[in-house]
């Protein structure tokens, strides 16, 4: 019998918002967006997104997609700048709903206390 190995992870929805006096420079407006489920990265046909912002968001996405203390400071702030000093870009990271994932159909490595 297999033992439970199944774990929860947050959808994530990061949107282009402005709440600066700064203009935005780089290459996204206001209401892009993009969804993370899982491993899976989506952008709505027809969008980019500029590489270098996304580089600086993939290590806080990764944790919000992951249940966190209420007290801890990434379980409450959900807006971050963009990383280019001159550009009033700001994204807006949502949690949406979870999903249940299972050790044994996203790696081969096996756990440690087994």
């Amino acid at each position: 019998m297999q033992k439970d190995d199944s774990f929860e992870l947050y959808d994530i929805k990061v949107e282009v918002i402005n709440n600066s006096i700064k203009p935005m420079v780089c290459n996204h407006k206001v209401g892009d967006y993009f969804l993370l489920s899982g491993e899976n990265f989506s952008l709505p046909d027809g969008q980019s997104f500029p590489i270098y912002c996304l580089a600086a968001l993939i290590p806080i996405i990764t944790v919000k997609q992951r249940f966190t203390s209420p007290n801890d400071w990434i379980s409450t702030d959900h807006e971050v700048a963009c990383p280019d000093i001159n550009c009033g870009g700001v994204f807006k990271i949502s949690r949406m709903g979870k999903k249940t994932f299972y050790h044994h159909q996203v790696t081969r490595a096996q756990k440690d206390h087994e």
